[in-house]
């Protein structure tokens, strides 16, 4: 792929998850400021040759499925501690671009897939590092799965999400950490995956 297609296809990815559509071929001419569309056509043709875009119906080329996964970008949600709970305001402090089929989401448009960065260690026996960023579903969790939980209406955390004798409990993956029984518990989100940021 030339620099050029590829700076074609970023642009159709980031038109196409802007506007829900795919640019027009005079959208992406006056975008890279060419004095005609026949350059514009030269790229796409060889683009679809490559299995990237498709014609749709109305003459615009968008990305193939596949194609468009990759060029989502979602938000980073500040932080969540891998520790003992902590108060935080969640602000998006980056974006970051993924495949979210990677980790089995499908439908990532309808709010269903959200990330985090991970600080602390209380999750480093699960694999879960510092600088981290973690992938979560939003669906009700399970025993066994780690939560994104909302402890007692204030505080956040990365625990395991376990029922024991008909109690809930939070648990780390860290000796070094308490079980946490809280009063009132909230799921924000299930961990379906984790980006790693460096090397351990």
């Amino acid at each position: 792929m030339t620099d050029t297609q590829a700076a074609t296809l970023d642009f159709i990815g980031a038109f196409q998850e802007e506007h829900g559509a795919p640019p027009s071929i005079r959208q992406i001419q006056r975008h890279f400021r060419l004095s005609s569309q026949t350059s514009v056509a030269r790229q796409l043709q060889a683009l679809a040759a490559e299995g990237y875009v498709a014609q749709t119906p109305n003459g615009s080329w968008g990305l193939k499925n596949r194609e468009a996964q990759l060029h989502l970008s979602f938000p980073v949600y500040g932080e969540i501690p891998a520790g003992l709970p902590a108060m935080r305001e969640q602000t998006p402090v980056e974006t970051v671009k993924v495949d979210p089929s990677l980790f089995g989401v499908h439908n990532p448009r309808r709010g269903n897939f959200w990330l985090l960065r991970v600080t602390g260690d209380s999750m480093e026996g699960a694999s879960i590092l510092p600088g981290d960023i973690a992938a979560f579903v939003r669906r009700d969790p399970r025993p066994g799965d780690i939560i994104a939980a909302l402890v007692d209406g204030t505080d956040s955390t990365l625990k395991r999400y376990l029922v024991e004798r008909g109690r809930t409990l939070l648990r780390a993956a860290n000796s070094r950490y308490r079980d946490i029984f809280p009063e009132q518990l909230e799921s924000q989100g299930v961990l379906v995956g984790v980006i790693r940021r460096r090397i351990a």
